[in-house]
């Protein structure tokens, strides 16, 4: 009798893989804005931002392949620039304005949560991914994904103020802010374009996709 059983090959099971983890994204992020926008849920949920940002950069890294010298040196620059240019922010207003971070994302030095640099590094890492294939030129694909990142960060700001992430002179978010977004991630951008490792990964787009309707939702579900 002829076995019609269908084999498990590597490339099923990686596919299956993919699936389940876009699956645990969806709904992590489903449940993150039900308990933002639910009153009595949202101070438990404040307290779980810092592990919502860990937990989606630890999935997108497991199916990062290119796990060479090139891209830990972009681990160590992208947080390191990203972290350094908050910091000098937070105390001299350059280059993104007068600001000051509240305790919602975690561990403090500098008076900048250390959760900041992972956020640099997985927004640079996720819109600098769009353009890797598509556009050839390094400057043009770093100015793309800096504008990729300027676009999230005005989903994010309102947000991020209504939930205490931080906190802005005034209560204005400027256009320094968004101006000086550009400017960092544009060098951040043009490190990970310069440095050779591979930069395909199943989950990007649909976790950048993801974080961009998880913020649109924020800004229209919050009080």
């Amino acid at each position: 009798m002829e076995n019609t059983n269908i084999q498990n090959t590597p490339t099923t099971v990686f596919f299956n893989k993919v699936n389940i983890f876009k699956i645990i994204i969806t709904v992590f992020h489903l449940v993150g804005i039900l308990g933002m926008t639910v009153p009595v849920l949202r101070p438990y949920f404040q307290i779980l931002t810092p592990f919502h940002l860990l937990l989606s950069t630890v999935l997108l890294f497991v199916f990062h392949k290119g796990w060479n010298s090139a891209f830990y040196i972009f681990l160590i620059l992208s947080f390191g620039i990203g972290y350094g240019s908050e910091v000098m922010g937070v105390h001299t207003g350059f280059p993104f304005g007068n600001y000051s971070y509240g305790p919602v994302l975690g561990v403090q030095l500098f008076e900048v949560p250390l959760l900041i640099g992972v956020n640099w590094l997985l927004l640079v890492y996720l819109s600098g991914a769009l353009f890797h294939s598509r556009v050839k030129n390094d400057y043009l694909a770093a100015g793309l994904g800096s504008l990729v990142m300027v676009l999230l960060d005005v989903l994010i700001e309102p947000v991020a103020v209504k939930l205490d992430f931080w906190a802005w002179e005034n209560d204005i978010i400027p256009l320094s802010n968004f101006i000086g977004w550009f400017g960092i991630a544009f060098i951040i951008q043009l490190i990970y374009r310069k440095l050779s490792f591979d930069k395909t990964n199943l989950l990007s787009l649909y976790l950048l996709i993801n974080l961009a309707v998880f913020f649109i939702l924020l800004n229209l579900l919050l009080e």
